[in-house]
């Protein structure tokens, strides 16, 4: 599953101002992009979600409405329209790279018409013991889709396609989950809260054979329309893991090749993570979640984490193959549900880790390369750009980052690699860093009196290895080195 040496970027963060049209971004920087290094870019969902041009795209309302129909009050996404994602699609494809679409199978939500069910109402920490019997509500589970009608599909959404909602009309409470009479919460899914199928909105039967056609037909048109390399998966811990097997087998015999799927399952323990890559068989990766809290915790910890356990128990450890690696997303950055930012200062450190060993399958996140500066609930937020350091880190994976790997977390806060590259790139690596005072390794390269020269530019002075192929690669404090052969 991994893609050896490729690097995703997340193309997009919460916050992206829906005056820069995001589709014009990505087709104008895609060449400039592809020579920095990436070789895929993983872009926002591309349709029409209950908030119009605001959406992020994760309040799913139409998943055939890539911007071309007046509904929720624009034509356009917040990202631009479906002209403009297409062009962007094929530039980044021109270019050479992948390109990966957010799918959000698990809710849709900004219903067109209301209808009345009986349901059964559950608090939101406990979906095994209801509280209180079952009784008419109302909610908007009617989706008609007035803008489009009826084009690239005529199916319409009724309450019977959802297992759940969390809105009742008649009392305006949406604080309780009410599940609908003769419907269960999916199998296969977290048990967190005892069941996790439900997060929002109103909540998608995959027990439903109707419900799973229906996705399955959205799949193949999307395929057809966007020609998309893959495909990253939304909330995939809500959903039964069932279903997922099925549907990319479906998909790959439609279009005829291999795609790549990741599924966000976030949960911050390795065993799940496991399970849920055996329960869909292997087809997708997963990202590593574990990794993304060590690099939280080990930055919050002023120089007294343990670096030498940095990997321990994350999926790039124990399962490279099926793991894409990432140091912050649109859901960790400030201000975010599972906020649990990185600090800037040690965000070298970890795009160091993910992006020059040969572990996984890395994912640079938008606001660590552009910056960002955005406002909300009163906090006033300025993420600063890593880009130098990280285009130094991409040349160097491109140029250096091969063959045998030898590791040197033998220490507390000063921690290495060596890369000894292969035929075709036969020139040394050695990666350094420290997550206290600054100091050296004495690491093995395979090459003998050779010089080698810090990327970063961090420290001047060269360094020569011995006749063994040893030398000493310093590093300052708080930061990483990058020793290259010359």
């Amino acid at each position: 599953m991994s893609q050896v040496n490729g690097v995703m970027m997340q193309f997009f963060h919460w916050y992206i101002d829906p005056d820069l049209i995001l589709w014009n971004q990505v087709k104008n920087q895609a060449a400039e992009l592809a020579a920095a290094g990436f070789t895929a870019m993983w872009l926002p969902p591309a349709y029409k979600g209950f908030a119009g041009s605001y959406d992020v795209g994760y309040g799913v309302y139409d998943m055939y409405d890539l911007g071309e129909f007046e509904q929720k009050g624009s034509t356009r996404t917040k990202y631009g329209d479906r002209q403009q994602y297409l062009a962007a699609i094929d530039a980044l494809q021109q270019s050479g790279m992948q390109v990966y679409a957010d799918a959000v199978l698990n809710h849709r939500m900004g219903g067109d018409a209301t209808e009345i069910i009986k349901a059964t109402p559950f608090s939101q920490s406990d979906r095994l013991n209801p509280k209180g019997g079952t009784r008419d509500i109302e909610s908007y589970t009617h989706y008609t889709f007035p803008g489009r009608q009826g084009q690239y599909s005529d199916f319409e959404w009724h309450w019977w396609h959802f297992d759940a909602v969390d809105y009742d009309k008649y009392t305006q409470d949406s604080s309780t989950i009410y599940l609908f009479e003769g419907k269960q919460f999916d199998d296969y899914v977290a048990l967190e809260n005892g069941n996790f199928a439900y997060l929002m909105g109103c909540d998608v039967d995959f027990q439903m054979q109707e419900v799973r056609d229906e996705m399955i037909r959205w799949g193949k048109w999307y395929l057809d329309t966007t020609k998309v390399n893959g495909f990253r998966l939304d909330a995939i811990k809500h959903i039964s893991s069932w279903f997922f097997p099925e549907w990319i087998d479906i998909l790959e015999n439609h279009v005829g090749k291999d795609l790549y799927v990741v599924g966000e399952y976030w949960f911050n323990d390795i065993n799940t993570l496991h399970w849920y890559v055996d329960a869909v068989g292997g087809r997708m990766s997963v990202f590593d979640v574990p990794l993304h809290y060590n690099f939280h915790i080990a930055s919050k910890s002023g120089g007294h984490y343990d670096m030498r356990r940095i990997l321990d128990g994350t999926m790039m450890q124990q399962r490279p193959t099926h793991a894409v690696t990432f140091v912050e997303n649109h859901d960790s950055q400030p201000l975010q549900a599972l906020e649990s930012p990185v600090e800037p200062w040690f965000k070298p450190l970890a795009y160091a880790l993910i992006l020059l060993r040969q572990e996984g399958y890395p994912c640079v996140f938008y606001t660590d390369y552009f910056g960002a500066d955005y406002s909300d609930r009163g906090y006033d937020i300025y993420l600063v750009s890593h880009r130098w350091l990280i285009d130094k880190f991409l040349y160097a994976r491109q140029k250096y980052a091969y063959g045998e790997q030898y590791d040197y977390f033998d220490h507390w806060n000063i921690i290495g690699w060596t890369r000894l590259g292969d035929r075709e790139h036969p020139q040394g690596m050695a990666v350094v860093m420290s997550d206290g005072a600054g100091g050296s390794k004495w690491m093995e390269v395979g090459k003998p009196n050779a010089k080698f020269d810090d990327l970063t530019e961090h420290i001047e002075e060269p360094v020569y290895t011995n006749e063994w192929g040893w030398g000493e690669f310093p590093c300052l404090g708080g930061s990483v080195s990058v020793w290259v052969q010359a």
